[in-house]
C-alpha cells in the first residue's frame, strides 16, 4: 500500500515528517511517497542515513504557509498539498497525510478529489479519550458555517466511521449544545435536533461540554467553529494541568517520592491523552482518504497518522459512507433538506 505524505506540512517540517515517515515505512509495511521540496527532503534522508526502497520522493517545489489566503492556495498547483491530493486522485496513493495548514488541506483536498455524493460540506473527525474509551468529535474545524442538514450529514458519517474504524455497532450520537433539553441551544442545534430524531440513528439528544470526556456518546456532532474551540480548550487544559503537576512535583520532596510510586500509572494516563497517539483528524466527505495532523506533530504523531490512514484505506470506508448516505438521503429527504 502507498501512502502520500506532505513532507512540508507542520511546524517542524520536513525534519519530523521525514522521521515519522521513515519509521512508518519500517514498522507498518507501507510504501511512503514523500511530497515536497526534493532537496530539503534528501538532506533529511541523508541525515538519517536512510535509503530504503519503501521511500519515494515526489518533488513539489511550492508550499503553503499558515497565513496564506484562498487566492494564493488556488495558484499553487505545485504545492506539496496539491500534489499529494493529486496522487490520491490518480490512485497512485491510497491516502494523503498532512500536518500542514488545515484550511489549505481541506480546501485543496476537496477541490482536487471532489466531494462524496450527498455530502455538501466535509467534516474533520477526531478521536479523543473518555472515561469509557474513545469517542469521535465531528467537526473540529473543516466547516465553520453550517446548516442543520450539514450536521445531519456529519452524524451519518460519524456513525459509519465508528462502525468501520472501531467496530462499534450502532454507536450513540450526541449533539453538542448548551443544555440537555431539546429546546436548549441556538437555531442551528434546535433544528438539527429535530432532524436527527427522524433518522434511524441511535440519537441520544444533546450533550453538554462537561459530558464530552465522560463518554456519554460515541459520536458528538458539532459545527466546525464550536468543535474547534472545544478542541483547543481541551488541549490548553491538558497542557496547563501537566505543567502544574510538574511544577508541584519538582518543588516538593514528598511529591517527588510519591511520583516514583505513581510513575507507571501516570505514564498510562498520559499515553491516553497524548494527541500523538491518535495521529490526526480524518477529513470525511471527500472522495479520498485524507488525514490532517496537528501542526506541532512529532515523529510518533506522523507515524500514527500514516498507520491510521493505512487502516482506514483497507476497510473501504469511502464505499460504506457513499452507500449509506445515499440510503439515508433517499428515505429521509425531509430530514436532510
Amino acid at each position: 500500500m502507498k501512502i502520500a505524505v506532505d513532507a512540508m506540512g507542520g511546524d517542524f517540517a520536513p525534519k519530523t515528517v521525514v522521521e515519522g515517515a521513515i519509521a512508518a515505512a519500517a514498522e507498518l509495511d507501507v510504501n511512503i511517497l514523500l511530497v515536497g521540496a526534493e532537496n530539503q527532503i534528501k538532506q533529511e534522508i541523508e541525515r538519517l542515513h536512510c535509503h530504503g526502497a519503501r521511500i519515494t520522493l515526489i518533488d513539489a517545489p511550492e508550499s503553503i504557509g499558515s497565513g496564506e489566503g484562498l487566492l494564493t492556495m488556488r495558484r499553487k498547483d505545485k504545492s506539496s498539498v496539491f500534489v499529494g491530493a493529486e496522487l490520491v486522485k490518480k490512485r497512485e496513493a491510497e491516502a494523503f497525510i498532512s500536518m500542514g495548514n488545515t484550511a489549505a488541506v481541506t480546501y485543496i483536498s476537496r477541490k482536487v478529489l471532489g466531494g462524496l455524493k450527498g455530502i455538501e460540506k466535509p467534516g474533520l473527525a477526531l478521536f479523543f479519550p473518555t472515561l469509557k474509551g474513545l469517542s469521535l468529535l465531528i467537526d473540529v474545524g473543516a466547516s465553520a458555517n453550517c446548516q442543520p442538514k450539514h450536521l445531519v450529514q456529519f452524524a451519518i458519517m460519524g456513525k459509519i466511521f465508528m462502525e468501520t474504524a472501531m467496530n462499534r455497532d450502532n454507536p450513540t450520537i450526541g449533539l453538542m449544545s448548551i443544555g440537555e433539553e431539546r429546546t436548549k441551544g441556538n437555531t442551528l442545534t434546535r433544528e438539527t435536533y429535530e432532524r436527527l430524531q427522524k433518522l434511524p440513528l441511535n440519537f441520544i439528544g444533546n450533550v453538554e461540554g462537561k459530558d464530552i470526556y465522560r463518554g456519554k456518546a460515541d459520536v458528538i456532532v458539532s459545527d466546525g467553529f464550536t468543535g474547534n474551540v472545544a478542541l483547543k480548550v481541551s488541549e490548553g487544559v491538558v497542557e496547563t494541568m501537566l505543567a502544574m503537576a510538574r511544577r508541584e512535583i519538582s518543588s516538593n520532596l514528598l511529591a517527588k517520592f510519591g511520583f516514583l510510586f505513581l510513575r507507571h500509572h501516570l505514564k498510562k494516563i498520559y499515553k491516553r491523552i497524548d494527541y500523538s497517539e491518535y495521529g490526526g483528524a480524518h477529513l470525511l466527505g471527500i472522495n479520498g482518504i485524507c488525514i490532517i495532523g496537528h501542526g506541532r506533530s512529532n515523529q510518533k504523531a506522523v507515524k500514527n497518522a500514516i498507520r491510521i490512514g493505512k487502516e482506514v484505506a483497507s476497510r473501504q470506508l469511502l464505499t460504506r459512507i457513499q452507500e449509506e448516505i445515499l440510503e439515508f438521503s433517499q428515505a429521509y429527504q425531509e430530514a436532510l433538506a
